[in-house]
């Protein structure tokens, strides 16, 4: 699943190529009423977690949720032909950007924006992001800390790689239970700092010095101490921590 530094980078990408400017939008796939949004200014392109939120002028909010297997293709010529399961396209004169196989790609209405920004904890890469509520969020959760992140109410745009590698650098088990505002404000620092790297870089970032290698992420041994990597099912994905360098509670 694309997690949240790869929607941050979409969004940051997309609002430099195409706010400001009359879009033509369509959906060669069928599956999207485009008419509200075709031929008008698009103000702003928002990531919050693993969500992107069009923002049109006279339109309703159109939200994309990229799912597990949702991408963007990007074309420099706007006639290229659309591949055949195209769900969007936006294109303006030079640049055209197609999305395929998203989980949600759809109208959201004022009352529907709010219910889903109501829905989320705060986001590591964005600008208005309370770390203290983080914290709090973090603190209160209940059952194992690994299984916490991956709640999109607690923090929003981690997954499960981001889990492994945020977890193993601070120290901390997945199935470590009441974080203290100490070891929860030192994860949030980190989450934000790493992500920042890994929505440049466009990959998971957690070693700047080695940014293609992972600590223990989908690794047989741990990469700092080498000793075998400890795998087991938590909140319906697998975890990875090493059992030296992250010591059980």
């Amino acid at each position: 699943m694309p997690e949240g530094h790869l929607v941050h980078r979409y969004a940051r990408d997309q609002q430099a190529a195409l706010a400001g400017q009359v879009l033509a939008v369509s959906s060669p796939q069928g599956r999207l009423d485009a008419g509200p949004y075709d031929g008008r200014r698009l103000r702003a392109v928002e990531a919050y977690g693993k969500h992107l939120l069009y923002h049109v002028d006279d339109a309703p909010a159109l939200h994309v949720h990229l799912g597990m297997r949702g991408l963007f293709l990007r074309h420099e010529d706007p006639a290229v032909p659309p591949r055949k399961g195209v769900r969007l396209r936006l294109a303006r004169t030079g640049v055209a950007y197609d999305l395929i196989a998203p989980i949600r790609c759809e109208p959201l209405p004022d009352d529907g924006e709010r219910a889903l920004r109501a829905s989320l904890g705060p986001d590591p890469l964005r600008a208005d992001a309370d770390g203290e509520d983080a914290v709090r969020r973090l603190g209160a959760a209940r059952g194992a800390v690994g299984a916490a992140l991956l709640d999109q109410a607690v923090w929003a745009g981690l997954g499960n790689a981001w889990r492994a590698e945020l977890l193993f650098l601070a120290g901390l088990d997945s199935d470590a239970r009441a974080v203290g505002p100490a070891p929860a404000r030192r994860l949030w620092e980190f989450a934000v700092g790493y992500l920042a790297l890994g929505r440049d870089a466009g990959q998971v970032v957690s070693d700047p010095a080695a940014p293609d290698e992972r600590w223990v992420y989908k690794r047989p041994t741990c990469r700092r101490c080498g000793a075998r990597v400890r795998t087991w099912q938590l909140g319906g994905r697998t975890a990875y921590a090493c059992p030296l360098d992250q010591p059980a509670a």
